[in-house]
């Protein structure tokens, strides 16, 4: 083995020259002799430059002695060699905050706060550097929003719906406040559509057609609720075969805790259901839903029992979006599509993307229940619609299959 670069040792006696100059640095720093730890410190890099708690130290010593641009290039050597040293990171805003830059230092404690360890494994004095960066990062985050709220305030003015939430959405983001989340689809993927969580009301008029129907659906919604207990109007919404992977549905697999009433599933008419609530079913017909054999449309009363929630998770075409109207709402209720957490209203429909992570929960001891359908994305062209059905049909009749028993294909 060679010479250890700049000293006259094997590297296992500079090891060992170090580790005993850093025992000693340690020493001075505990009996208040900053000044020597400097020194021993420096001797000790002398013999390994490249070790990154040798700089560490050499940064608390220089600090101890009152020098915090002096340990910050102690710091930034550190770096050099680890750029995602959470210890030295954490450091490096704490001397930024102690220097009277709160700016700096809270920009600096939030990179040091994503490579933080799990709370758990700190020691008490590491715990409390931590829950201090997280208050100088908040304290930071809460400044800096006002401030952008100032220089945008005007661009807000100008905008409104969508526009004005993806400026707030921006926002949030830039801040680290949230995360961008992504169109994930179970199975097919159409390029170039935008991924919203929920659209605009106004990229859709004949929501309010839907809406003045409320009163007419759960008058019916009423006379089939009493009629809860034949099993050929409710069957669990998740309905996995045995032998497949279930993952996040193994609790609600065959349950009656999340049922449905269907009036169009995987592109065929419930005759019966449909017949029960006419009414329902011809404003549903009315709706501009996807015409796929085997696929969609899908159309009907989603029924969650109390005290259920739904996991997390995606629908299986971007194509399509998915429309709620609500119908009983009990209070504990909420759904969220990624960032976005909304409560149903009675009577106030939306449309979200069923491919963006979403879940739903009901809390209450009440039964919460919705229509829920499925449209066409209102970006997609006529031409481009038939292509799709061309495909998605084509696939299943050159592999022989019937439609996939997901119980995947609307959203919630």
């Amino acid at each position: 083995m060679g010479d250890e670069a700049g000293t006259g040792g094997s590297r296992p006696e500079a090891e060992d020259q170090a580790r005993g100059l850093n025992a000693a640095a340690v020493r001075a720093m505990a009996a208040g002799q900053p000044a020597r730890a400097v020194a021993l410190l420096e001797e000790a890099l002398s013999f390994l430059p490249g070790q990154v708690p040798l700089w560490l130290n050499l940064a608390g010593a220089h600090r101890a002695l009152g020098q915090p641009q002096v340990a910050l290039s102690a710091l930034d050597r550190a770096l050099a060699l680890d750029a995602r040293n959470f210890m030295a990171l954490l450091m490096r805003a704490s001397l930024l905050d102690s220097m009277d830059q709160p700016r700096q230092a809270g920009a600096a404690y939030g990179t040091a706060l994503q490579l933080a360890p799990p709370d758990a494994v700190l020691d008490a004095a590491t715990a409390r550097a931590v829950a201090r960066a997280r208050e100088r990062h908040a304290e930071y985050l809460a400044d800096l929003d006002g401030f952008l709220k100032g220089e945008i305030d005007g661009d807000l003015r100008r905008c409104a719906g969508g526009e004005a939430r993806r400026m707030a959405r921006f926002v949030d983001m830039a801040l680290g406040r949230t995360k961008p989340y992504h169109q994930q689809p179970a199975q097919f993927f159409y390029p170039g559509l935008p991924a919203i969580e929920f659209f605009d009301r106004e990229e859709f008029p004949w929501l309010a057609e839907l809406e003045a129907g409320t009163d007419a659906v759960r008058a019916e919604l009423a006379g089939v609720l009493r009629d809860g207990d034949d099993p050929q109007r409710f069957v669990p919404y998740i309905a996995y075969p045995e032998g497949l992977p279930l993952d996040q549905w193994a609790e609600l697999n065959h349950s009656p805790r999340w049922s449905a009433f269907h009036f169009m599933h995987y592109g065929r008419p419930h005759a019966e259901n449909r017949a029960r609530c006419p009414k329902t079913a011809a404003l549903l017909d009315a709706m501009p839903q996807p015409q796929v054999p085997g696929k969609s449309p899908a159309a009907m009363f989603s029924i969650l029992k109390p005290r259920t929630r739904i996991p997390a998770h995606t629908g299986v075409s971007n194509t399509r979006l998915v429309v709620h109207l609500p119908l009983v709402v009990p209070p504990g209720c909420g759904f969220r599509v990624g960032n976005e957490v909304r409560e149903w209203k009675v009577g106030e429909a939306w449309v979200f993307d069923d491919t963006i992570e979403h879940e739903a929960w009901n809390d209450s001891d009440q039964t919460r229940v919705i229509l829920l359908f499925d449209i066409w994305h209102p970006h997609l062209s006529a031409a481009e619609r038939e292509m799709i059905t061309r495909v998605m049909t084509g696939i299943d009749r050159f592999n022989g299959d019937g439609p996939a028993l997901t119980g995947q294909e609307s959203g919630l």
